[in-house]
C-alpha cells in the first residue's frame, strides 16, 4: 500500500499514478544483496510521460540524482529517504510518500545480514501489460541501461523498531 501524506507536497499524487515496490535478493560476487525497485505503472493523470516527469520531480526534490551514481544514505543523514524493516514487512519512505510491502523471506534475511538494501527508484514506467513481480520482466527491466540511467540508486540502511 502506498500513501502520500497531506503535508506540503511538491508533486500531486494523481501525477504519480500507481507505484509498485518490488523486492528480491540478488547474488553478486560480494554475496547476497537485497534490492528494491520502485517504479510507476505509468497510469498517472497525465499519462506515462507525465508520470515520469512527476517521479523525476519527486526524486530530485528529495536530493536524489538520476543516473549519476550511487548515493550512500548513511553519508547523507538529512536525506528524506528511509527503510523500516519489521518481521514480515517493510516500509519505504521517500519524502511524503510511504510504501508498505511484504518482501520475500530471502530478502528479509539478506537485509538482516547486511543491514541495508539497494534501492532503485526509476522514472521509467514498468512495461505496459507486464505483471509486477514477473521474474523475467524484472530481470529485463533492471538490465535495461535506459531504465537504470533514469533512476536514483541508493544504498539505504534498514532501520528496525529496535534501532
Amino acid at each position: 500500500m502506498t500513501t502520500i501524506s497531506p503535508e506540503t507536497q511538491s508533486v500531486p499524487a494523481d501525477d504519480l499514478g500507481s507505484l509498485v515496490v518490488q523486492s528480491w535478493r540478488g547474488t553478486t560476487p560480494d554475496g547476497n544483496v537485497p534490492y528494491l525497485l520502485v517504479c510507476s505503472l505509468g497510469d498517472g493523470a497525465n499519462g506515462p510521460e507525465g508520470t515520469s516527469k512527476a517521479i523525476e520531480q519527486l526524486l530530485l526534490g528529495a536530493g536524489l540524482p538520476l543516473g549519476e551514481g550511487l548515493v550512500h544514505a548513511v553519508q547523507r543523514p538529512s536525506l528524506p529517504v528511509s527503510l523500516l524493516v519489521v518481521p514480515g514487512s517493510a516500509v519505504l519512505t521517500v519524502r511524503h510518500l510511504k510504501s508498505q510491502f511484504v518482501p520475500p523471506e530471502t530478502w528479509l534475511e539478506a537485509v538482516g545480514e547486511l543491514g541495508f538494501a539497494y534501492l532503485i527508484f526509476t522514472t521509467r514506467p514498468w512495461p505496459q501489460g507486464a505483471e509486477p513481480g514477473d521474474v523475467e520482466t524484472l530481470a529485463a527491466f533492471t538490465s535495461d541501461e535506459d531504465a537504470m540511467a533514469s533512476a536514483a540508486h541508493v544504498v539505504l540502511p534498514a532501520r528496525s523498531l529496535r534501532s
